[in-house]
């Protein structure tokens, strides 16, 4: 961990959309707000907190796998943020559902119990975002069983 923030620039481009600049030379990337608000030229606030979280769960469970020395590529993820309106009436992220699937059969994999157990523990993201917004995560194998 570095004594330094992680951060990140936005520079208002047009109306709601944003450029957002990251450190290391990475290339920018445009973030709007749909229609009507914007003209959902970019992905919303939203589909990047879910994209965050998705992205920690992956990488965590490919962490977790490979610390066994176990291959489950491709690894992929899908997350649908529950939109709707709190108890104010304003419009809030009310909770988010991730369903990772592995590339291969949970036969193929060693350890995997163990994996299961405790991959989400070490998500930076999900741990941080599930103390205000509730996340389930499900882990499916490349055959479709459900693992989680």
């Amino acid at each position: 961990m570095s004594d330094k923030p992680e951060s990140v620039e936005l520079q208002q481009l047009q109306d709601y959309r944003f450029e957002i600049r990251f450190a290391d030379g990475l290339p920018p990337l445009q973030a709007d707000e749909p229609a009507p608000l914007g003209a959902g030229e970019g992905p919303s606030p939203v589909q990047l907190l879910a994209s965050a979280v998705g992205n920690c769960l992956s990488a965590s469970l490919l962490f977790a796998l490979r610390k066994y020395k176990q291959a489950p590529e491709p690894i992929g993820c899908r997350v649908a943020a529950d939109v709707g309106r709190n108890a104010e009436g304003r419009l809030r992220v009310l909770g988010l559902q991730a369903t990772l699937t592995l590339g291969v059969p949970a036969a193929q994999l060693q350890h995997l119990d163990r994996v299961l157990a405790s991959f989400e523990a070490y998500c930076t993201v999900t741990q941080s975002v599930s103390a205000a917004i509730p996340v389930q995560v499900s882990v499916l194998d490349s055959t479709g069983a459900v693992l989680k």
